[in-house]
């Protein structure tokens, strides 16, 4: 009686200074849809894209370019993730990881999410076939067809190699930004392609390893919930030998130069000392290490890749 009611903290309500501060509803919301998008996922995807623009373009391409790559990427990344979201909100109720996601939590209709994912690779579409042309914007709709019906529609729930044929989808951007920029394809393209293909599998399986519990529960056939975690780091070793191979063995198609290869295998080497460290110890001590390594190391190689094209080495 006669004191401050208090305000219950909810997803509008943002303390600052001791004060609870209610925003408005369709900020909560905006939050929301993006969150649908997955945007930490879209960054390391548009810096792929990026590496396939500047190798093509053997130096800097138009400015213009590539915002509408980097535009309608991310714009169909984030719809093919909401798709994602609506596919698989069943499980994401269940497990710990993704419980809070806006469908598992009720934040969001599922209609919505599905029509807002939809909406969004129509807009990317029209964006590519535009402004850039019809090769890059085929190639986005189909990474997103792929991750979709193929990964998650199809390989997710029936097989533990569904990482592995999965990861094409990923696999796919520094195609389109190549072909943004020459309106076709070539060998260099492919081994961008290869080399993400390849990295899929050790990374993800370092991160389902962490999640393995939350995996069987929902009875996701992730590698380390039907294999075992002793198969599951060997396999994760060997896919990093191979990823690192791939890197090297680009070098031999002329399109980089020599200081990229001393990096590559300065990279490779820390990304082979993580997944040995990860066989090594004893449980899953080493995952979090080799996951977080992982995403540096792609971020970094293709990085150099970019830099590689527009430096005089």
């Amino acid at each position: 009686m006669g004191g401050k009611r208090a305000v219950r903290p909810d997803s509008r309500n943002r303390e600052i200074d001791g004060l609870v501060v209610r925003l408005p509803v369709y900020y909560s919301q905006f939050r929301n849809y993006v969150a649908l998008t997955k945007p930490r996922i879209i960054s390391l995807l548009l810096i792929t894209a990026l590496g396939g623009m500047f190798l093509a373009a053997k130096g800097v391409p138009d400015w213009t370019l590539i915002l509408i790559v980097l535009g309608g990427g991310a714009l169909a990344s984030g719809g093919a993730n909401a798709l994602n979201h609506f596919m698989d909100r069943d499980i994401d109720e269940q497990m710990v990881r993704t419980s809070k996601r806006p469908l598992a939590r009720g934040a969001i209709k599922p209609l919505n999410a599905m029509m807002f994912g939809i909406a969004l690779n129509i807009v990317a579409f029209i964006l590519l076939l535009t402004y850039a042309n019809l090769l890059s914007a085929l190639l986005t709709l189909g990474a997103t067809l792929f991750y979709v019906f193929i990964y998650t529609g199809l390989l997710k729930r029936t097989t533990p190699q569904n990482i592995v044929i999965g990861g094409a989808a990923g696999a796919i951007p520094p195609l389109v930004g190549w072909a943004a920029v020459t309106e076709s394809l070539a060998l260099p393209a492919f081994y961008l392609f290869s080399v993400i293909f390849l990295w899929t599998p050790p990374h993800f399986w370092a991160l389902a390893l962490m999640l393995r519990e939350d995996y069987a529960k929902v009875e996701i056939p992730m590698l380390p919930v039907v294999a075992g975690i002793d198969k599951t780091k060997k396999q994760i070793l060997f896919y990093t030998l191979l990823v690192v191979a791939a890197t090297i063995l680009f070098f031999t198609t002329g399109a980089l130069s020599a200081v990229y290869l001393s990096i590559a295998v300065v990279l490779g080497v820390g990304f082979i000392y993580f997944a040995w460290r990860l066989l090594r110890e004893p449980g899953i001590e080493g995952a979090k290490p080799m996951y977080l390594y992982s995403l540096a190391y792609l971020g970094l190689l293709f990085l150099v890749i970019i830099l590689d094209s527009v430096l005089p080495f």
